[in-house]
């Protein structure tokens, strides 16, 4: 599953990367839903489907009713999965009590979640951190998502106070996975292709979900899929990279063009998270944050990227001499009163 990200799975990205194949299901990058109903113009920027993949739409408030209704709007106007995100990090958000910040009001959670189940008629679901500030509530907290009515479970195992450093704790996924009788799915540092099994073999989970992970190599579903099928996987190449980076470019172009600056923010985004699969990351991301048109980029990451070969890049299946954290489920679950080992 391609995973919600804010300002990033907008349905561009969502089509390329369901371009590259082997994902399951493409996620929008998260709704605010306030106490106002969801506008026409909200839906048809959110609500658009990618040819022949799942969509699921992802929900964020607070207010019950408001929350039921634009879950009924999305499941109306096409979405294949309503999600409700519990798990975002953002100061902005936890201020206003959604996101990671409903999992210290567990009342509320199941509030909100049955209101939205009365009137979801397709599958519903939920996305968690492990905790805000402690993990010892995940459990209660996944509970509480399932006797609301969510039809599966996706869980990324940091808590809110970790925003996204450290390594992610596969072992709360593992937890979860024996203590539901829903579908678990696990999120958190998969940033290989043989991490996506390796992750399912370490806790049982139903599937997995990636979002950073595909920003840094579009490629990391197909590469997953020919895992799991016995095929050798794709490793893409300077060349390859480069090429990628000059689709985004166009159709970023094309789409967001009345933005003030254009795409060069989105793109630029987009190249920091490759960057982490060179060598030389900090020359290549200062160097690109520096430019600041558009053109002088894509000529500067076509002179630095395409000379560059499959093993110069650290975007193969295996990771051989990994430049980043994975996750691990070895051991138990500290503090949850589960026993995992």
């Amino acid at each position: 599953m391609l995973a919600p990200l804010e300002g990033v799975s907008h349905p561009v990205f969502r089509e390329m990367i369901a371009e590259k194949g082997g994902v399951g299901i493409v996620c929008t990058e998260f709704v605010r839903i306030g106490t106002n109903p969801v506008s026409e113009k909200t839906m048809d920027k959110h609500v658009v489907k990618a040819p022949g993949v799942p969509l699921s739409v992802q929900v964020m408030g607070t207010h019950v009713e408001t929350m039921a209704d634009a879950a009924e709007l999305m499941a109306k106007a096409g979405a294949d999965v309503v999600d409700i995100n519990l798990g975002c990090p953002s100061p902005r958000v936890v201020r206003k009590g959604a996101g990671s910040a409903m999992l210290k009001d567990p009342q509320l959670l199941y509030d909100v979640l049955c209101a939205m189940r009365e009137r979801v008629p397709g599958l519903l679901s939920a996305k968690i951190r492990a905790g805000f500030d402690e993990s010892e509530t995940v459990v209660q907290n996944a509970l509480t998502v399932q006797a609301a009515g969510a039809d599966y479970l996706v869980v990324h195992p940091r808590r809110r106070c970790d925003f996204y450093t450290g390594v992610a704790d596969w072992r709360i996924i593992k937890t979860l996975k024996e203590t539901l009788d829903i579908p678990v799915i696990g999120n958190g540092d998969v940033w290989y292709a043989e991490d996506v099994q390796r992750m399912r073999d370490e806790t049982g989970c139903d599937g997995v979900m990636m979002g950073r992970p595909a920003l840094r190599n579009p490629w990391i579903f197909a590469q997953a899929k020919a895992l799991s099928e016995g095929a050798t996987p794709f490793s893409p190449d300077g060349k390859d990279v480069v090429a990628w980076m000059f689709d985004v470019h166009a159709r970023y172009t094309a789409e967001f063009h009345d933005y003030k600056r254009g795409p060069i923010g989105k793109i630029k985004e987009i190249l920091t998270y490759i960057g982490r699969a060179v060598r030389d990351e900090n020359h290549f991301r200062t160097t690109v944050l520096r430019i600041n048109k558009l053109d002088e980029i894509m000529a500067y990451i076509e002179r630095y990227i395409s000379p560059l070969t499959a093993t110069d890049l650290d975007l193969e299946a295996y990771a051989k001499d990994p430049l980043e954290l994975r996750g691990s489920a070895l051991g138990d679950a500290p503090g949850l009163g589960v026993e995992v080992a």
